[in-house]
């Protein structure tokens, strides 16, 4: 009797442990994965998934495994998207997959650097460097060309070697990009290379970007390429790691795809943060007649405008057609989403202060923000001495980050310049009151910051037929809604 009671109590323990048991966690999937030092096509996996009792692998070219870590060799170079699906004792599942890319490091080195070295310059045919949102978007807000605008880039060389070594010759010249050298007398032009030429719009000596040998390394299983030694760089020089630099960085990492053409190869690189991807595109000719003839003389741009002199000058938004000459037919971009990406206007919504009247929304989406005018004519500004907003900038917005309450008006000369951007002037200040309607007014022969700050007024030049409006600051990608009305020159 002793014995059995002794077994009726176990079991009873045992039921009630069955009928407490929490059921399994739902699994996690994940997984690294690295490339063989001496077998380029023999890949280590290294499970870190979660939660999990069997897992199945599919290595992306028909083989497969259920080993925890397996190891495998692929038969050829190329790109496969590797999935594991883990599983728990119920048979919940998760899945995560990875593209690799398997190539042989010295065909790839070889592709990129030559038997001794390679040597690469600007490509010369079509767009050859630019911005935009994303790699789908590369080069839609801003692409260069080979038409003269910036002939110095397309002579520089840049030459990878076998022993590692990273060369730069700027053939004497070097361009002034307007984040660097903004203010500058060098600003958005070809100068002499020499370090006295080299200081920033911040008064820093950048010459570590000229002329120099650096060391680089090469990861073909990524694409990635990084600089190394001080003022390396390749695309722009401020673009840096992660973010835009004014100054020389220690070291520049960048992915890079090279492709064999009919006669010469071509390498893209790109760079990409904070919502903006800059790429470029490098040739290197194997028949150096291919090669086009860089355009060192940029034909005119655009046509000159007719003159108009009007005496009201004003848009209130409340309506497409409330407006004097600003006229909203020639804002860019328009009642919808930027084609930059950068930001969205509508007219005709509901005033957030509730008086009854309505106004335009902006919303600001992206880095190239602005609200932009392209008027039909060359305006004279005889009969304006003022130009003026109003702003309701709303307090719900997010300000802790780079969106600040900043308020910008921007004039500058379109129809002839490719570039409004390098020569305009601009009016800022920043809010202080927020849920209320404020009215900023400028003096226009007193602005506050552009390029063309100190170089001329409106009253001052007969060309000018370019405005816009920026809210939040310029530079950054962080949303925000605000509504304006009563744009007005005076």
């Amino acid at each position: 009797m002793l014995t059995i009671g002794v077994v009726s109590l176990v079991a009873l323990a045992s039921c009630k442990k069955d009928k407490d048991e929490d059921p399994p966690k739902n699994p996690i999937a994940s997984f690294q994965f690295a490339v063989s030092a001496t077998n380029f096509l023999e890949v280590t996996f290294t499970n870190f998934s979660q939660n999990a009792t069997s897992y199945e692998w599919n290595f992306g070219d028909g083989q497969t495994s259920t080993e925890a870590n397996p190891v495998h060799t692929y038969a050829a170079p190329g790109s496969y998207t590797v999935i594991l699906t883990a599983k728990n004792s119920v048979n919940a599942s998760a899945t995560f997959n990875s593209a690799i890319e398997l190539q042989d490091p010295n065909s790839a080195l070889t592709l990129l650097a030559g038997e001794t070295s390679k040597t690469w310059k600007l490509f010369r045919q079509g767009s050859s460097l630019g911005v935009g949102p994303d790699a789908a978007g590369a080069r839609t807000w801003f692409a260069l060309e080979n038409t003269g605008a910036r002939p110095c880039v397309y002579f520089h060389e840049f030459t990878f070697a076998r022993n590692g070594s990273f060369t730069f010759d700027d053939k004497g010249s070097f361009w002034g990009e307007t984040a660097v050298f903004s203010g500058t007398a060098n600003n958005e032009k070809c100068f002499d290379a020499i370090p006295a030429n080299m200081i920033n719009k911040d008064g820093v000596n950048v010459s570590a970007w000229l002329s120099g040998t650096h060391a680089f390394t090469y990861e073909p299983t990524t694409n990635t390429i990084t600089l190394t030694g001080t003022g390396a760089w390749i695309g722009l020089p401020q673009l840096g790691t992660s973010a835009e630099s004014i100054v020389p960085e220690a070291s520049k990492s960048f992915k890079a795809v090279i492709e064999k053409k009919e006669g010469y190869d071509l390498m893209t690189i790109s760079f990409s943060y904070d919502g903006i991807y800059w790429d470029a595109s490098y040739a290197s000719y194997s028949n150096p007649a291919l090669e086009p003839e860089v355009v060192v003389v940029q034909p005119p741009f655009g046509e000159d405008l007719p003159n108009l002199t009007p005496t009201e000058m004003w848009n209130t938004f409340e309506t497409a057609s409330s407006f004097m000459v600003l006229d909203t037919a020639g804002v860019y971009p328009g009642n919808g989403p930027a084609a930059n990406g950068g930001m969205a206007f509508a007219m005709g919504v509901a005033d957030p202060a509730g008086v009854g009247v309505n106004v335009g929304k902006y919303d600001r989406k992206g880095t190239y923000q602005e609200l932009q005018f392209q008027m039909a004519y060359d305006i004279q500004f005889t009969n304006f001495t003022t130009v003026s907003l109003d702003v309701y900038m709303p307090s719900s917005n997010n300000y802790s980050g780079t969106l600040t309450k900043g308020v910008a008006i921007i004039i500058g000369e379109a129809s002839q310049t490719a570039q409004w951007w390098t020569g305009h002037i601009q009016y800022d200040a920043t809010a202080s009151v927020m849920d209320a309607w404020v009215t900023y007014t400028f003096e226009l022969n007193a602005p506050t910051s552009g390029p063309g700050m100190g170089v001329y007024t409106p009253g001052s030049r007969t060309d000018l037929d370019f405005f816009a409006i920026s809210l939040g600051g310029g530079g950054h990608s962080d949303e925000g809604t605000f509504y304006i009305r009563n744009f007005r020159f005076q």
